[in-house]
């Protein structure tokens, strides 16, 4: 399946993503009207790992807590996750990530992206029980995965950009 990726950023163009591939830490989130599962890569974006998902009570705190680990992770840019439709149209869901992703943009000083999230849900809950966490499916588990296989094809869609 080739990715759907719609940008939002500052000030970087797509040509712009091998600097931010070579540049540290990328976190990712897979935003949901109640959490917001997340997840961070290593400095040289070779290895991704799900952390904490954060409660989506209302923006100002939301804020906080992405602001809090931007600066926790110094991180270098932010991948939110676009849900779209299977069939690649747009339903209520991928507009909130929209409207999510340009007001982060307007609050924080690093790049943000939004990338094609369609089917991670079922791919964290796969990686889950292969890891033996069969008993252990709990939301905020499977919404962290989700933004760990987000940032991964992210990630992905780095490498290939810039072949």
């Amino acid at each position: 399946m080739q990715d759907q990726v719609e940008e939002t950023h500052n000030s970087n163009d797509i040509a712009d993503l091998q600097i931010i591939a070579d540049a540290g830490r990328l976190l990712a989130f897979d935003p949901g009207t109640k959490l917001w599962g997340s997840a961070v890569s290593d400095a040289t974006c070779s290895v991704v790992s799900p952390i904490n998902a954060i409660p989506s009570t209302n923006w100002k705190n939301l804020l906080s807590s992405i602001k809090e680990l931007v600066a926790r992770y110094d991180a270098v840019a932010v991948v939110i996750g676009l849900p779209l439709e299977s069939d690649g149209s747009e339903g209520d869901m991928s507009r909130y990530a929209r409207r999510c992703a340009e007001k982060l943009r307007l609050s924080i000083e690093i790049p943000v992206y939004l990338q094609d999230e369609r089917v991670t849900t079922y791919e964290a809950r796969r990686r889950l029980w292969l890891r033996g966490k069969k008993s252990k499916l709990e939301k905020s588990a499977v919404d962290s995965e989700a933004a760990a296989v987000i940032l991964g094809d992210f990630l992905d869609r780095l490498t290939s950009a810039n072949r």
